[in-house]
């Protein structure tokens, strides 16, 4: 299997050491030899250089080549940040006299909400029907409501602009399956993504045929990616746009100009908008929650036209195990998808399509949520501030804080971080791609504080600890020696 796709380097190892242990030169066979059979992964003898600390994409292994052809485009699928940082910590043992900490991975902890849990019970009788694809009537119209309100639309067609989704990750890739002509000129379409990103738009992008181009965030513009410096060569391949606001990792939210530029661009060249805001439930002040994209477009005075939303209720009801989203706009484009994921099969369980209508009429238990998320980033962000470069996001539930005062990089922090004090972190060049002579994560790592307040504090109390140990080790550490002249 492929390096690069994901297969955890352990085991690699492991199936290298076995088979080389138990199996002689003269004993392998030809499957065993053969290394280039198209389609096949072969390479189980080639050397294991480059495994320790990462992946090499270049480093092809498998038990043997397979007798079936199979997608060649899987070969493009890079490792997934969470199995970048197994490989980094590969071999690592945490202090065991401390607890362990994750702020790595962006998964809700908070409980689920009684009136969900209840209404999961309540409708164990679905289990007995097959899910309608397009969703239930009653759950169009909870999220056509909802998104009416939040956004003040004036309207949204329940049975032809919103469509129920497993998640809003499981929609971000057969969306651009659908969206996607790879057939469409010589050149392969263009996937336009922000730099750094959900991996998903890189691997919906690849598996649909396109390239995907990454435009760098910039810190100077709090974070926002500068779109104008996109080629018009690349906008005129552009079929997608991917963008995420509140974003991840960063926190940012487009605003009304951002929105304008990019509905330009669009309106100029033709492709598609796809806005991920699965973020867009938690913030930091009740007055001015998120601006999304289908509420600018309807401030711009346009309408749905190449545009479409994402949304989920993972964390704006702490139910990530419901896989429970919905997509929102342009309809002509909603009637492909759903044609698409007719066959995709995807469709959300009756169970879960019940207790998401209960969830999306409740703002009670959202508003709860948030409080819970301010009161952690309030408290921890002042913390972390003393010895990072941090401050609170506009949105979301990380923080991208620059670890340039320790003087080490952010894979460095990391591993030392784990190792000396059974934190974990993301660092946030697993999160992005080495575009336009720069990889905009570097230097930096994302800290999801999903955690309840207490361990959220103990993790931040930790951070501040070790970043002052490494900083007083570097006032006392002696100088060099000069050599007179």
């Amino acid at each position: 299997m492929p390096v690069d796709s994901g297969f955890p380097a352990a085991a690699v190892v492991q199936c290298l050491r076995t088979a080389q242990s138990g199996l002689p030169p003269a004993g392998r066979t030809a499957s065993m030899r053969r290394q280039t059979q198209p389609g096949g992964y072969g390479g189980l003898w080639r050397a294991t250089r480059g495994l320790r600390g990462g992946y090499n994409p270049s480093l092809v292994v498998s038990l043997s080549a397979p007798d079936f052809a199979v997608n060649p485009l899987l070969q493009k699928l890079q490792p997934y940040p969470f199995e970048k940082l197994r490989a980094l910590f590969k071999g690592v043992t945490p202090r065991a006299d401390l607890a362990p900490i994750s702020f790595g991975i962006g998964e809700p902890k908070h409980a689920t909400p009684a009136l969900i849990r209840e209404a999961v019970v309540n409708a164990m009788s679905g289990l007995s029907s097959y899910p309608a694809t397009a969703g239930s009537e009653p759950l169009r119209e909870a999220i056509a409501d909802w998104t009416k309100q939040r956004y003040a639309l004036p309207a949204v067609n329940a049975a032809t602009e919103v469509l129920p989704v497993s998640g809003s990750r499981e929609a971000l890739f057969s969306l651009a399956q659908t969206v996607i002509d790879s057939r469409s000129s010589a050149e392969a379409p263009v996937v336009v993504c922000p730099n750094p990103f959900y991996q998903i738009y890189e691997g919906a992008a690849l598996l649909a045929g396109a390239e995907p181009y990454f435009v760098n965030s910039n810190p100077a513009r709090n974070f926002a990616c500068d779109y104008a410096a996109v080629p018009d060569a690349v906008w005129a391949r552009t079929q997608l746009l991917f963008v995420c606001s509140p974003g991840n990792p960063t926190g940012a939210v487009l605003t009304l100009d951002d929105w304008r530029e990019l509905f330009a661009l669009s309106d100029r060249h033709g492709f598609v908008i796809a806005s991920d805001e699965c973020y867009s439930e938690i913030y930091f002040n009740e007055a001015t929650p998120p601006l999304g994209g289908l509420e600018a477009a309807h401030k711009l005075g346009r309408g749905f036209e190449r545009l479409v939303m994402l949304s989920s209720l993972s964390k704006r009801s702490n139910v990530p195990g419901m896989r429970s989203g919905f997509v929102a706009g342009d309809a002509s484009i909603l009637k492909q998808f759903l044609l698409y994921r007719t066959y995709h099969g995807a469709a959300l369980s009756p169970m879960f399509q019940a207790a998401s209508v209960v969830a999306w009429k409740d703002e009670a238990h959202v508003r709860d949520n948030r409080a819970l998320y301010l009161k952690k980033f309030t408290t921890v962000t002042p913390m972390l501030a003393e010895v990072l470069d941090v401050r609170l996001p506009d949105a979301a539930f990380y923080l991208w804080a620059n670890v340039a005062r320790t003087g080490l990089t952010d894979t460095e922090f990391a591993a030392r971080l784990y190792a000396d004090y059974n934190v974990t972190v993301l660092p946030g060049s697993y999160l992005a791609r080495d575009a336009h002579g720069a990889n905009p994560g570097s230097g930096f790592i994302r800290i999801a504080l999903v955690a309840d307040v207490d361990e959220c504090v103990e993790g931040a109390r930790r951070i501040v600890e070790f970043c002052s140990t490494l900083m007083q080790h570097a006032n006392t550490a002696p100088a060099a020696a000069v050599t007179p002249p």
